[in-house]
C-alpha cells in the first residue's frame, strides 16, 4: 500500500476522474487549433494579429512550464484536493472568458490563466495517482494517462474542427466539461494523509532530493522537445509532400496518434524494466522515425516515420514519469510531480521554437528534423550512461 494510504480504498471510481483530470491540458493545447484562422481573420485589424493569435493556442503551456513546479509546493504544503476543485472552476471561468472578450489582449490574458490552472490539476491529478496505488498498479495507471492523453489529442483536435464551424468562439464552451469534473471529484476524491502523521498535524515539508531528481527532469526537458515535435509539425510535412486534404492530413496524424497510445498502454507490461533499459528504446524509435521522415517525401514512409516516432513517444513519457515520481514520499511527491510537469511543458513549448529555428539554418522542415533525429540518437545512447544503474525498475515504490 502507498504510504499515504487511509482506511479508504481507491477504485475505478476514483481512476476515471483523475484520468479525466489529466485530460484537460490537452483540450487546452489543441482545442482551438482549427479555428486559428478564423481568429486571425476576425482580429485582422489588430496590430500584430498573425503573432499574437498562435499564442492564445501556446502560452498555457508555457506557463503551465513556469508555474507547475509552484503548484506543486501547494499541494505538499496545503491540500490536493481543494487545490485540484478550485482549479477545475477557475480553468472553466477562464476558459470560457474568450466567449465574452472582444480583445486579442484580453483573451491571452485569460488563457494565462487557463495555464496556471492546467499546472494546478495535472500536478494534483497525477499525485493523486501516485498517491492512491503503488507498484505496478501505479505503473499501469501513469501509463494509461500517457495513452488517454494521445487518444484525447485526436479528438479534441476532431471536437475543436467540427464545433469551429459555427464560429471560432464555439469551441471555448467545452472548457465548462472542468464544472462536470469538479462535482463528482468533490466527492469520491479524498485528501490522502501519510500514515505517520498524526490527523489535523501540519504537513512538514522535507528538502527536495535535488540531487536524484536533477538527471530525470533533464532528459525530461529534452524529452518534451522530442514528443512535440511532429505533434506540430506533422501536418507542415505532409502539406509539403503534397497532402492538401485536412482529413487525409488528421488520418495520418491519427496513425501516429494510436501508435503513441499503444505504446503507452505496452508501459505496464514492460515497467518491470529500468529506465536504463527502456529510454534508449524510446529514443531510439523516436529517432529513427525521425530521420526516416528526413529521407523521403513519399507520403506512405513518412507516414511510417511518424508512426514509430509516435510509438518512441508513447514509451518515452510514463517511463520519464515513473523515473522522477517512484522514488518520492509523499511529502516530496507533489513538489517532484509539479517539477517534472514543468520541465515537460518547458520542452514542449521549445520544440517549435528550436524547429524553426533548425529549419532556417538547414534549408527546410524535413531536414531540421533529421538533425533532430540525430540528436535524439546521441540522447539515445547517451541514456546509457547518464541514467544511473542504480536506478529501480519502473513498477517499485518508495512508500
Amino acid at each position: 500500500m502507498p504510504e499515504a494510504a487511509t482506511l479508504r480504498r481507491a477504485g475505478a471510481g476514483q481512476l476515471v476522474l483523475l484520468l479525466a483530470g489529466s485530460c484537460l491540458s490537452v483540450l487546452g493545447a489543441v482545442l482551438i487549433a482549427p479555428v486559428l484562422p478564423q481568429m486571425t481573420d476576425h482580429f485582422a485589424g489588430v496590430a500584430g494579429a498573425d503573432v499574437l493569435v498562435p499564442i492564445v493556442l501556446t502560452v498555457p503551456a508555457l506557463v503551465i512550464g513556469l508555474t507547475a513546479p509552484f503548484a506543486g509546493f501547494v499541494v505538499d504544503a496545503l491540500d490536493r484536493k481543494r487545490l485540484l476543485i478550485a482549479a477545475l472552476i477557475g480553468y472553466a471561468i477562464s476558459g470560457t472568458a474568450p466567449l465574452h472578450l472582444d480583445s486579442l489582449p484580453a483573451i491571452i490574458g485569460s488563457r494565462v490563466l487557463v495555464g496556471l490552472c492546467e499546472a494546478a490539476i495535472m500536478t494534483c491529478c497525477t499525485t493523486l495517482i501516485a498517491d492512491y496505488w503503488s507498484g505496478r498498479r501505479r505503473s499501469r495507471y501513469l501509463g494509461l494517462q500517457t495513452l488517454l492523453a494521445s487518444v484525447s489529442a485526436t479528438v479534441f483536435l476532431g471536437l475543436g474542427g467540427a464545433i469551429g464551424a459555427s464560429g471560432w468562439r464555439a469551441p471555448f464552451w467545452l472548457y465548462t466539461v472542468a464544472l462536470v469534473l469538479a462535482v463528482p471529484m468533490a466527492l469520491l476524491i479524498w485528501q490522502p494523509v501519510a500514515a505517520d502523521r498524526p490527523a489535523g498535524a501540519k504537513p512538514e515539508l522535507p528538502s527536495l532530493p535535488w540531487r536524484r531528481l536533477r538527471t530525470p527532469c533533464l532528459v525530461t526537458l529534452a524529452g518534451g522537445i522530442v514528443f512535440y515535435a511532429l505533434i506540430v509539425e506533422l501536418s507542415f510535412v505532409l502539406d509539403e509532400a503534397g497532402v492538401t486534404e485536412t482529413a487525409t492530413i488528421g488520418a495520418l496524424s491519427a496513425l501516429m496518434s494510436l501508435a503513441t497510445a499503444v505504446a503507452a498502454g505496452s508501459f505496464a507490461k514492460l515497467s518491470a524494466r529500468t529506465p536504463r533499459q527502456l529510454l534508449p528504446v524510446a529514443f531510439g524509435l523516436a529517432a529513427l522515425g525521425f530521420l526516416v521522415i528526413a529521407a523521403t517525401d513519399a507520403v506512405p514512409v513518412i507516414t511510417a516515420g511518424a508512426v514509430l516516432t509516435g510509438a518512441g513517444t508513447g514509451l518515452l513519457l510514463p517511463t520519464l514519469l515513473t523515473w522522477a515520481t517512484n522514488s518520492l514520499s509523499f511529502s516530496e511527491r507533489g513538489r517532484g510531480t509539479g517539477l517534472w510537469t514543468g520541465t515537460l511543458f518547458v520542452g514542449e513549448f521549445l520544440s517549435p521554437v528550436l524547429i524553426n529555428g533548425l529549419s532556417a539554418g538547414v534549408g527546410g522542415l524535413r531536414p531540421a528534423l533529421g538533425v533532430l533525429g540525430v540528436a535524439t540518437a546521441v540522447l539515445a545512447a547517451a541514456t546509457l550512461w547518464i541514467v544511473p544503474r542504480s536506478a529501480a525498475a519502473l513498477n517499485v515504490t518508495a512508500d
